[in-house]
């Protein structure tokens, strides 16, 4: 028992001189963190470009299938996913790259395109991301004709119908300076507060009689004072 409890008081002792220490080098966290805060800021300011998101829907559920009979209902469910590889596939985005004179090769544009088909329904949601909000909806538009286009003609099946065309309200979707400059300085904190705690541990010098018993493990039980102007 005796053990065990001067165990816990050496590690409490610890955690109480590691944190003096972090207070003691105040000044050090706080000016990495501002450094830290300031290259977040720079980064995202100057090198990061605002980035906008335009969504268009497909769905696939056509006007020759009956919504009454369970088979065509599993047979729209298989087909989505099957239409999600295609309307991302090279032919498609290709052929967009040609009717727009995209700059983009297929690999860039690929990118910038996700296509997601939300649980439990038959719709193709296409989203494309690009610095120019209304150059994502033209992008995210003649994929979504390119691809139902693709799909009547290659799958010989009925095209998806078109039920919302591309849409951005405006907003950067990508996180801001503000998020940016946090980050950093969260950042910063970190890293310092890190060092000083790893310099801490691993710092054996004996300076105080805690020291030589928290260290070494003998108990310290006499100590003589050092006359100064003896040891000058």
């Amino acid at each position: 028992m005796n053990n065990t409890k001067s165990t816990r008081d050496v590690i409490e002792i610890d955690l109480g001189e590691l944190l003096y220490e972090l207070l003691m080098h105040w000044k050090a966290l706080l000016i990495s963190a501002m450094l830290a805060a300031i290259i977040g800021f720079g980064y995202r300011y100057y090198l990061v470009n605002d980035m906008y998101e335009s969504n268009a829907l497909l769905y696939v559920l056509t006007k020759s299938t009956s919504i009454t009979s369970l088979a065509d209902l599993q047979t729209g469910a298989n087909l989505t996913q099957d239409y999600l590889i295609v309307t991302k596939d090279r032919p498609v985005l290709e052929k967009v790259i040609g009717y727009l004179s995209l700059p983009e090769d297929y690999e860039e544009l690929e990118k910038k395109v996700e296509v997601s088909n939300p649980t439990n329904t038959r719709f193709i949601q296409i989203a494309v991301r690009d610095e120019d909000p209304e150059r994502a909806k033209v992008i995210c538009d003649q994929i979504a004709n390119v691809a139902a286009s693709f799909i009547a003609e290659k799958m010989d099946q009925d095209p998806p119908t078109f039920v919302k065309g591309g849409y951005s309200d405006g907003k950067p979707v990508n996180h801001g300076v503000i998020f940016f400059t946090c980050a950093g300085f969260a950042a910063g904190f970190v890293i310092a507060a890190g060092i000083i705690a790893l310099r801490f541990i691993f710092n054996d010098d004996v300076t105080t009689p805690e020291d030589i018993e928290n260290k070494v493990g003998l108990r310290v039980l006499a100590s003589l004072p050092i006359d100064e102007e003896e040891e000058l």
